[in-house]
């Protein structure tokens, strides 16, 4: 019952007991002898036994028709001659394909020339029929026990096969299934696609049957000579695969922030913070007691002070399991900002990874996200923001699955936040839920106590990067970095001694080496502190500067100048009326 089909070899089927007759024989003796042998057709042989033609009852019927005496004509004269025959060793169904060609019934099968049997189609016939339950036992049990799925559709799209394993996946009996159009229970399959273009499809294919199943599947054209006669297409589950292979995507993308994040790790706590300022030591306290606590963080600095340094070292100190995402705002451009966010699911836009991708949120999922340039942030990604904030959850585009995060957002700028509200090109409700904390990272000139530890340390790495002997440094030129402005902050000051470290031949930098600049703004500005001998004019000179420049900071906001220069507003007040301070330039 439980079998393979064999190849039979024609000598196995065909008949071996058969009637020769001499083409002299008379055809009345002809019908006496099929009689005799209960036979249609006798084979005609001369007398080596060599094969020279058939005679059938249907011939001598002919011949009957035309003739009156016809049992007295002879054999040779009606037999048919031209013989088509075929010779021991080929297949069964090599014979059959010959009858079926040359539409005959009967096949005279030769051994060196000598007839040695007879096929008829009632031979093929009866070995298959014999066959034909069994092999589709065997074909039934084989199908229904492999573990992937089988359809098969004849050219019309009539399903003609469906194995258990699609009955278990799509929840359709077989005997639902087949006899019907594939399209009357499955839509847009590739199957159908494959019926229609004839041509051989293979996908990852998804389908809402059931939640999240997904499937790879090959679909083939068949032809048979050359006729296109249907497609079988087989589908293997690949559902848990897929889960690994995102899982793994994850994984790699989590990987490659590592590899990127690991250059950093020395720069990652507060002790690599280079200063001794009061300024700087006020800001790294007030960093480090809110370290560990959930609340955003808003950081404030000019450019180059080091924002992202602080950062870091934020995240270092607060001991979240997740990673550390910083994401330049100002470098997304604004028409991928949601996906580069929340990532994206397979096929989701033109252009998508087939793949998908993990987005920022997910990918720092109990870590940190630092974002840096938060004012460049556009309209319409700030409410999602806010919302993803608010809810602490995140859809990918073109997905519909729920995804909890819980990052510690960390967002920083240089420019005025706040003057960016009033202008109302920054959300309110999205400024207050970032600026629970706010730190200020002061520019360089105000923490100008600093600059020597800076300079000495940027000398020694720059030097050793360059393999070159550590440089010493005039004091004169220590004076002049004190004195200069340094916009760039940080930024600024370990560019230029890197300038000065590669052009330099000599083992100490001097007053030579530095931009002339640099040498001309010192000057300048030692100029301007040139203050009078007479304290009270020294004080009120230094007192309208101060209050000038910090006014001109705050541009105009007396508040915020008050709190720049830490005295009351009422002083401030007080200050701007007797020193006739104009403030309506600021």
């Amino acid at each position: 019952m439980f079998s393979i089909p064999e190849v039979k070899k024609v000598e196995e089927v065909m008949d071996k007991e058969f009637t020769t007759i001499s083409e002299d024989m008379l055809i009345e003796d002809v019908i006496k002898e099929m009689i005799k042998s209960n036979t249609k057709t006798l084979m005609v042989t001369d007398e080596n036994g060599e094969l020279k033609g058939i005679i059938s009852m249907t011939d001598i019927h002919k011949l009957y028709k035309d003739q009156e005496l016809y049992n007295q004509q002879k054999v040779k004269d009606i037999m048919q001659k031209d013989i088509i025959y075929s010779n021991k060793g080929l297949t069964l169904d090599e014979c059959r394909d010959i009858m079926i060609n040359e539409n005959i019934g009967i096949l005279p099968i030769l051994d060196g020339g000598k007839i040695a049997g007879v096929l008829k189609q009632e031979h093929i016939r009866d070995y298959l029929y014999m066959n034909l339950e069994d092999y589709g036992i065997t074909l039934k049990y084989i199908i229904g026990q492999i573990k992937e799925g089988i359809c098969a559709i004849n050219n019309e799209g009539i399903v003609i096969l469906w194995n258990k394993f699609m009955e278990d996946r799509y929840e359709i009996k077989s005997e639902d299934m087949t006899g019907r159009h594939i399209s009357e229970f499955l839509e847009n399959t590739i199957s159908e696609k494959v019926l229609n273009s004839r041509v051989g499809m293979s996908d990852i294919y998804f389908t809402d049957k059931k939640k999240d199943l997904y499937a790879l599947v090959h679909a083939n054209p068949i032809f048979y000579k050359d006729e296109f006669i249907g497609v079988v297409c087989t589908e293997v589950d690949v559902t848990e695969a897929r889960k690994l292979s995102m899982e793994l995507d994850k994984a790699n993308d989590a990987l490659k922030y590592l590899k990127d994040e690991v250059k950093n790790l020395s720069k990652g706590s507060f002790d690599k913070i280079l200063g001794q300022s009061y300024k700087l030591e006020k800001s790294k306290s007030i960093a480090k007691q809110v370290a560990r606590t959930n609340s955003s963080i808003f950081i404030w600095g000019e450019s180059g002070t080091g924002k992202e340094v602080f950062a870091r070292a934020i995240h270092d100190y607060s001991e979240r399991k997740g990673q550390f995402i910083p994401v330049n705002c100002s470098a997304i451009p604004s028409e991928l900002f949601e996906s580069e966010f929340f990532g994206y699911e397979s096929g989701a836009f033109t252009g998508a990874s087939k793949k998908g991708r993990v987005g920022i949120f997910e990918l720092a999922k109990d870590g940190t996200v630092f974002l840096d340039e938060i004012a460049d942030l556009p309209l319409s990604m700030q409410a999602k923001l806010l919302r993803v904030l608010q809810e602490k959850e995140i859809r990918r585009v073109g997905g519909d699955t729920i995804i909890k995060i819980n990052p510690r957002i960390i967002s920083a700028t240089n420019k005025d936040l706040a003057q960016l509200v009033k202008e109302e090109k920054f959300r309110e409700d999205l400024y207050y839920r970032l600026n629970v904390v706010e730190i200020k990272i002061p520019p360089l000139r105000e923490r100008k106590e600093d600059i020597v530890i800076l300079v000495h340390k940027f000398l020694e790495e720059i030097c050793k990067q360059n393999n070159k002997k550590v440089l010493s440094i005039d004091k004169d030129v220590i004076n002049v970095f004190q004195n200069y402005r340094w916009k760039g902050n940080i930024r600024e000051l370990r560019n230029t001694i890197e300038n000065i470290v590669v052009l330099s031949q000599k083992d100490t930098i001097e007053m030579d080496d530095i931009p002339s600049y640099m040498i001309e703004y010192a000057n300048n500005n030692i100029e301007e502190e040139d203050y009078p001998l007479d304290l009270t004019k020294a004080t009120q000179r230094l007192e309208i500067k101060n209050i000038t420049k910090a006014l001109t900071m705050s541009k105009g906001n007396k508040a915020k100048a008050a709190k720049i220069l830490n005295i009351p507003r009422t002083t401030l007040y007080y200050k701007i009326d007797q020193y006739n301070i104009d403030v309506s330039k600021k």
